[in-house]
């Protein structure tokens, strides 16, 4: 499957986002792509130690605090922080991980793969959104 058909193929499936790296702050992609998404039907689930609630929902300090399975991982941090996280993501049970616009990894990629995991990488959940003109499956 190629990426466009896997972006697409995650978007129809996944009614529920939880966001690694998810931001309070208005001006950072990782506050204004969710809420962007959360305006388009998506739950979003945020998980970030150090903010209590971002675009009004609950956030987790950790992805194995998220009390239901986490099956779509939406991920902004550091490359170089991303295996971690897809580790997390895989042990938590996730269907799907996605790296947004400039965040790439092998080795994130192969954990997923290894583990059968939808994967994206390097690209913006509001860029895909608006091409294909979804909004969230009921």
């Amino acid at each position: 499957m190629d990426t466009d058909e896997l972006v697409e193929k995650i978007l129809r499936t996944y009614d529920t986002i939880t966001v690694v790296g998810a931001s309070n702050a208005p001006e950072k992609a990782a506050h204004y792509v969710p809420a962007h998404m959360q305006g388009h039907g998506w739950r979003i689930v945020p998980v970030n130690p150090r903010c209590g609630t971002i675009v009004g929902e609950p956030a987790y300090a950790r992805l194995a605090d998220v009390p239901q399975t986490p099956e779509f991982v939406n991920v902004f941090r550091p490359s170089e922080q991303t295996p971690d996280v897809v580790r997390q993501a895989v042990a938590a049970g996730a269907g799907a991980v996605w790296l947004q616009l400039h965040i790439e990894s092998d080795e994130s990629r192969r954990i997923a793969e290894d583990a059968g995991v939808l994967y994206v990488e390097n690209r913006c959940l509001i860029i895909e959104q608006r091409r294909l003109g979804l909004d969230a499956p009921n």
